[in-house]
């Protein structure tokens, strides 16, 4: 890790006064608010931190404005005050964040063509698994929870349990996830997408110690890739925070 890269995430912390009181922080670089990795890494984000008792301060940095911020912490219910807007991605560039896929015919054809797969292979079975589940994964929804897909399709989580059993990803159980934050997405796109030139935009995260070192980084590729194991998105977190 060169000195430049240190000096440049420190400078981050300072301008956007990320001083947590914990042991370590994490400090994420989101694409366009409305990106699919934005909505989902945030909503488990949420859901680490009210799950354990932990020694982390977690900030983020999203393309957008302030009405999608708004909407964007309600959904996902990640905390507003952590969460800083830009207009651009001249942060991510800085530290050489991949801009995703660019053929030069915009922000819309360079998305299509990387969930097809191209330049971002990965993408692919990660459709493909959240249609057929994962036994190394665990499950997203408890059976008590009541889910609304489209609003018009209601059905608690239990369905899931007796259909595909239970302590795993089920089958359909992260597409049904992915479709409810898709939903919430397209239902309002001028807030949460502020430029269409940057929805391949991709993403980054950076752990830093209590003397702001950076103890582990991670660059995302490709969509649906926010981290290096998809199949436990938070489980370095958990190894390296205890």
């Amino acid at each position: 890790m060169t000195d430049k890269f240190q000096n440049d995430i420190k400078n981050l912390v300072e301008e956007f006064n990320f001083n947590g009181q914990k042991k370590f922080k994490l400090i994420v670089l989101f694409g366009l608010l409305g990106d699919f990795d934005s909505f989902e890494y945030a909503i488990n984000l949420k859901n680490f931190i009210k799950n354990q008792d932990n020694n982390l301060d977690v900030f983020a940095i999203a393309i957008g404005n302030q009405n999608g911020k708004q909407k964007f912490c309600q959904f996902t219910g990640f905390p507003k005050e952590n969460l800083i807007v830009v207009s651009d991605n001249q942060i991510h560039n800085k530290l050489k964040v991949s801009r995703g896929l660019d053929i030069g015919f915009g922000g819309w054809i360079n998305m299509l063509l990387m969930l097809s797969g191209i330049n971002s292979f990965k993408t692919i079975r990660e459709v493909i698994r959240g249609y057929v589940g994962d036994r190394k994964a665990k499950q997203i929804y408890s059976e008590y929870d009541k889910i609304d897909v489209l609003k018009f399709i209601k059905f608690s989580g239990n369905s899931f349990k007796k259909v595909f059993g239970k302590g795993y990803l089920r089958p359909f159980e992260l597409a049904t996830f992915r479709l409810n934050n898709m939903n919430e997405i397209i239902q309002n796109w001028s807030d949460y997408i502020l430029n269409e030139e940057y929805l391949p935009q991709r993403g980054a995260s950076f752990l830093l110690n209590d003397q702001n070192q950076v103890v582990y980084k991670f660059f995302s590729s490709y969509v649906l890739g926010y981290s290096s194991n998809m199949r436990d998105p938070l489980g370095f977190l958990s190894d390296l925070i205890k």
